[in-house]
């Protein structure tokens, strides 16, 4: 997604809905993170709210609860989450009605039962599909379960469809592994790929869409290979927010597909005018506010700090992305990331 380059305006203008990861950019565990409240209720006045998560341990009624409590005024139809893309994917492959079996806690058992399916738990009750989301008290005999069923007999096996691939989760103590981490090992035992609903598969995004009109949306996020690379391929301007999982080193070295519109350290900063990256000496100079790196053959060298650090690593970032070259074929002083 190319970056918008106008000076004086901010990340939010023309946008209509604003939609929101939540781990690691609305909170971390139970806690949010800091200025995000504020910042989303100050944005609420310009744009809707939405809220998109690849979590599909909890249903979009207790991620609302849980957002009213931080500060938010969020009721459960603002929250679309994997498990309610992963179900759109899993009607369109099944039979109405089937019997499914759900790998996943009671988000995910909530939306495929609001679909008009039946849940099973164990492979012995043929299942014509499973379907797969991270939740906390998921374990061997699970992921077991889901390998029993998926055993191949015959025209490729029963679907499979996984809500989300996050290796990784924030929580409050730290980084946990994710989704992807319980796929793999499935992965591992049957010899096949599920079907993915969230973030990066646009599946997600499209139910996003869909559900609140949106025609002109940003999306916000906190890493790179879903938040991003998913608001690329859905066509979605997008803005990181280092309050999360990716900070400067990931963001300097972020492939093309993964590359935001906007670079924040926090929310407060969609409503703050966005500088311009001007770009001088055919490339090899870039000034953002007062903060100006240049490139000396392959060194990336600072000749002006500026007044604000994040100015510095946006004008970082339009430099390096610029060169068209991987970051390990640069030179990066490791003020700029560390």
């Amino acid at each position: 997604m190319p970056r918008r380059r106008s000076s004086g305006v901010t990340p939010l203008d023309g946008v209509d809905v604003v939609l929101a990861d939540l781990d690691g950019v609305v909170y971390a565990g139970p806690r949010a993170i800091p200025f995000a409240v504020e910042a989303l209720n100050a944005a609420s006045a310009h744009a809707r709210i939405g809220y998109i998560t690849n979590n599909a341990s909890r249903t979009d009624a207790s991620v609302a609860t849980h957002l009213s409590e931080l500060g938010l005024s969020v009721a459960p139809s603002d929250v679309v989450t994997s498990p309610q893309a992963a179900v759109r994917l899993l009607a369109g492959l099944v039979p109405a009605a089937s019997v499914i079996l759900v790998i996943g806690g009671d988000g995910l058992v909530t939306e495929v039962e609001k679909a008009g399916f039946t849940v099973t738990r164990s492979a012995e009750d043929s299942p014509a599909a499973v379907i797969q989301g991270f939740a906390p008290e998921l374990g061997w005999k699970q992921l077991a379960e889901a390998s029993f069923a998926l055993a191949d007999s015959g025209d490729g096996g029963i679907p499979w469809v996984a809500t989300n691939t996050d290796w990784t989760i924030p929580q409050e103590r730290g980084i946990a592994p994710g989704n992807g981490t319980l796929v793999s090992a499935v992965h591992t035992a049957v010899g096949r790929l599920p079907v993915v609903a969230g973030k990066p598969e646009v599946a997600i995004f499209d139910e996003a869409r869909l559900r609140f009109e949106a025609s002109a949306p940003l999306f916000i996020g906190d890493r790179l290979d879903t938040d991003i690379l998913g608001a690329n391929r859905a066509g979605m301007p997008s803005a990181l927010v280092l309050t999360g999982i990716d900070k400067a080193k990931q963001v300097l070295a972020a492939v093309l597909d993964q590359r935001p519109t906007f670079i924040l350290d926090d929310l407060r900063q969609l409503s703050e005018p966005y500088p311009e990256s001007v770009v001088t000496d055919a490339g090899a100079k870039v000034t953002v506010g007062r903060a100006v790196v240049r490139l000396k053959g392959e060194n990336v060298e600072i000749v002006k700090r500026g007044d604000a650090p994040i100015d510095l690593l946006r004008a970082a970032c339009a430099l390096i992305w610029g060169t068209g070259k991987p970051i390990y074929a640069l030179r990066v002083p490791e003020e700029l990331y560390s």
